[in-house]
């Protein structure tokens, strides 16, 4: 086949999806595809272009928000220049990408691409919305007040709390606030990425997160932060950051809940092809859900690949079933 991976964009997490899309090309390549590497903040790359941006390594701080050329614009320039691609692997993440916004440029022109459609990257991408239908569908998430505005004065829910902005990944803006004191801070943090902001009631214990591939539950890991108590932006790409432990170490028949809660909550966002779901586990034993990635990383080490990897899917199976599930108009 003939594949274009987009990657790259003016979002504060463009390091993380080039990464993630220097895996895929390298991969598709491999396996016999002719592959394309697009930066959707400039278009189709040449050899160079590519094999400078695909030697970068991963920092411990996320990049400042671009503020380049529109990306719809030049997704919608790319797709002219190339009528005879037959499938658009999507390695993005943040905002422009998981948001459904290129999903729908993409299904206006008819073309097929991986991952989940519009809606359910839309759904997913808001925070608060998702945790409303992960309400709905029974599925246990700590309670939240969304914030529309800086100024909204006292923390709406007792501290501990968790400020993060309403849509945005990889925990970029994010911050635990202890002391009420801290949340007015903490509140304007996040709304530097985001016009809306999520407080939620923080969850003390243990860290899991399930890949989910073709509408079925891979294996479920453990996250143990390093570098903190959190799993944040500097514990997920900074060398030494985390421990991932793949399978993780539950009892049959917890992992078997968490399965069953991941693909619940896959399933209520109306997502396809793949997601990765993550979740706390209190000191009462009970699961909560945090949220669902549709467009989880894709390096080498990234989790949903690790997720895969334990249950007997390399890396290069993983990206044939990400294709072979791709959206169809």
């Amino acid at each position: 086949m003939k594949i274009a991976v987009l990657f790259g964009g003016p979002s504060p997490e463009r390091d993380v999806s080039i990464a993630s899309g220097a895996q895929v090309v390298r991969s598709l390549r491999a396996d016999g595809h002719d592959t394309l590497a697009v930066d959707i903040s400039s278009g189709v790359l040449g050899r160079e272009e590519e094999d400078r941006l695909f030697k970068a390594t991963l920092s411990g701080t996320p990049p400042p928000c671009g503020k380049g050329a529109s990306v719809l614009a030049t997704l919608s320039r790319v797709i002219a220049e190339l009528p005879d691609v037959d499938l658009y692997f999507l390695a993005l993440h943040g905002v422009p990408g998981e948001d459904g916004s290129i999903q729908a440029v993409l299904d206006l022109a008819g073309l097929r691409y991986t991952g989940s459609g519009m809606k359910g990257s839309a759904v997913a991408m808001d925070k608060d919305l998702s945790k409303r239908l992960f309400r709905l569908a029974g599925i246990p998430t700590p309670d939240w007040s969304l914030l529309s505005s800086p100024t909204a004065g006292a923390c709406p829910l007792p501290c501990p709390v968790v400020v993060k902005p309403n849509n945005q990944g990889s925990t970029i803006g994010l911050t635990v606030v202890r002391d009420p004191a801290l949340f007015a801070g903490a509140v304007a943090e996040a709304f530097r990425y985001d016009n809306e902001v999520i407080v939620e009631g923080f969850v003390p214990g243990r860290e899991f997160t399930v890949g989910i591939l073709d509408d079925a539950p891979l294996s479920v890991g453990e996250i143990v932060p390093q570098l903190g108590e959190i799993f944040n932006y500097e514990s997920k790409y900074k060398p030494g950051g985390a421990k991932e432990i793949f399978p993780a170490g539950l009892s049959e028949a917890k992992t078997l809940e968490l399965k069953e809660l991941a693909l619940a909550a896959h399933r209520a966002l109306k997502l396809k092809g793949y997601s990765r779901v993550d979740f706390m586990l209190d000191g009462d034993g009970r699961f909560w859900c945090l949220e669902a990635n549709t467009l989880p990383g894709m390096t080498a080490t990234s989790l949903l690949p690790q997720s895969a990897g334990a249950v007997g899917i390399d890396f290069t199976a993983l990206c044939r079933k990400i294709c072979a599930s791709a959206q169809r108009p």
